[in-house]
């Protein structure tokens, strides 16, 4: 107990963590954000700035002192940098929201296409126009579930329609410290949410404007048409991100599962796609006459990998876990252009700050949540396993354990925060995903990557096995 408390003790260990020190600046940057999303009113500007102005000062002082005193300084500095960042991320998605319920006409431009809960077609639209509403009290965006008839109507990201609907204004909390819809509406800039069971009308077709959009819509049509029901609407959510043919049991049975993390374009989808990318280009240039001395095949693919990963990342409309599974992608095949390792915690950390920076308000979801902590649980084992190695096996059942471990440390990962947000634990999580995770890097992905190879020449049928 002695030593627990004595300085010396405190400092070794510090001194032992120095080369790791980067990798808590997201964490405090993190803390900040928390703390603002935790206060009752807005913080003071003028407050902040003084904050920050006094321990900037501090740390220029202090320039040439003890590291201990910097990082002292420089923690609450992150903190409240944090604090600021949310804050101004709060008053950039400032818009319109409805204060009534609104009933009438509704026109707009469709940006986004998906299902609702009760498992109808939602259409998200911007440049509202709604009747007797001033531009700056029409809200920038709505939501509306499309319960009437149809009659043929397929949306189309881009097209201008209009149609007859409720509108009501985004609602809070049903229960204390749960979640949040108002605030989640509020960084999604939807300022009112509703239904409609008139009929659509097309008013003005899309053109030049959401081009990849449209083209993730194509995709998705044409996987589907390759491989009807729900087989295709996974396939197509799996490859473009549009989840608007997936029925409500389906995604009920995958989340009872565990297995609705691969409906999320992120790591695993990611990482399949690029490493699959990676080893065909790298093949490729190996293939050429006498590439292996003069071309740097590692290189080359790792360049195209990247690239591959940010089309992806286009082509899906990019969640918070597509992002940060395009950062890790990136930080890894940036590595190896630089001959350093690619896999590491480092990366983890140059991902979070990223996707803080660009979406403060994520810190609250389980998207970001599980994310992030399966990843991290993931590479800490992966470092442990290594260091240590563990082969207690024959070397040729190393990667059934591999996928083994993979699946059981992430499950142990995210089963607590799951449990917190959606008020469910999967019995079947980690025999599901024993099977699906190597289905999914050995069959579905590679299948898909021919099958997008194919599509420009009509043939994408010839991508699906089975």
């Amino acid at each position: 107990m002695t030593r627990l408390l004595s300085m010396a003790f405190w400092g070794d260990n510090f001194w032992q963590q120095k080369p790791r020190l980067p990798d808590w600046a997201p964490v405090l940057f993190a803390v900040g954000i928390a703390v603002y999303f935790a206060l009752a009113s807005e913080p003071s500007p003028v407050l902040l700035f003084a904050i920050i102005a006094l321990n900037l000062l501090c740390l220029t002082l202090c320039k040439n002192r003890d590291a201990i005193l910097k990082i002292a300084i420089a923690a609450p500095l992150l903190v409240v940098l944090g604090v600021g960042w949310a804050n101004i991320a709060a008053l950039y998605k400032t818009a319109a929201v409805l204060k009534y319920h609104y009933y009438g006409p509704i026109e707009g431009r469709i940006v986004k296409v998906d299902r609702s809960a009760s498992d109808a077609l939602r259409l998200t639209l911007d440049r509202v126009v709604l009747r007797q509403l001033t531009p700056v009290q029409t809200p920038e965006r709505v939501r509306v579930s499309l319960h009437g008839p149809l009659l043929n109507f397929k949306p189309v990201p881009g097209e201008t329609i209009m149609l007859t609907g409720h509108l009501s204004p985004p609602a809070g909390a049903v229960e204390p410290s749960g979640f949040d819809f108002r605030r989640h509406a509020w960084f999604l800039r939807l300022g009112g949410l509703g239904y409609s069971r008139t009929p659509v009308v097309v008013l003005a077709p899309a053109g030049h404007a959401m081009a990849l959009a449209r083209a993730r819509m194509l995709i998705s049509t044409r996987v589907q048409a390759a491989l009807p029901g729900q087989l295709g609407a996974f396939a197509a959510t799996v490859l473009s991100g549009d989840r608007s043919g997936l029925n409500a049991k389906t995604l009920q049975d995958l989340r009872q599962t565990n297995l609705a993390h691969l409906l999320a374009i992120s790591g695993l989808h990611m990482g399949l796609l690029t490493g699959f990318i990676f080893a065909l280009l790298r093949l490729a240039v190996l293939s050429l006459p006498g590439s292996a001395r003069h071309w740097p095949a590692k290189k080359i693919a790792a360049c195209g990998a990247i690239l591959a990963g940010a089309f992806y990342l286009a082509l899906s409309g990019g969640n918070v876990a597509t992002e940060r599974a395009f950062v890790m992608a990136f930080v890894g095949f940036g590595a190896l252009l630089f001959d350093k390792r690619a896999l590491s915690l480092r990366s983890v950390s140059v991902a979070a700050f990223l996707v803080l920076l660009l979406r403060p308000s994520a810190l609250l979801g389980p998207g970001f949540q599980m994310s992030f902590a399966a990843t991290l649980a993931l590479i800490t084992v992966y470092t442990i396993w290594c260091k240590k190695r563990w082969q207690p096996w024959p070397k040729w059942t190393q990667p059934i354990w591999m996928v083994l471990m993979s699946s059981l440390v992430a499950g142990l990962a995210t089963a607590p925060i799951a449990a917190a947000h959606f008020n469910m634990v999967s019995q079947y999580g980690l025999l599901a995903n024993l099977i699906s995770v190597p289905l999914m890097g050995l069959v579905i992905m590679p299948a898909g990557v021919i099958g997008l190879m194919l599509m420009p020449f009509e043939l994408e049928g010839g991508g699906r096995f089975g």
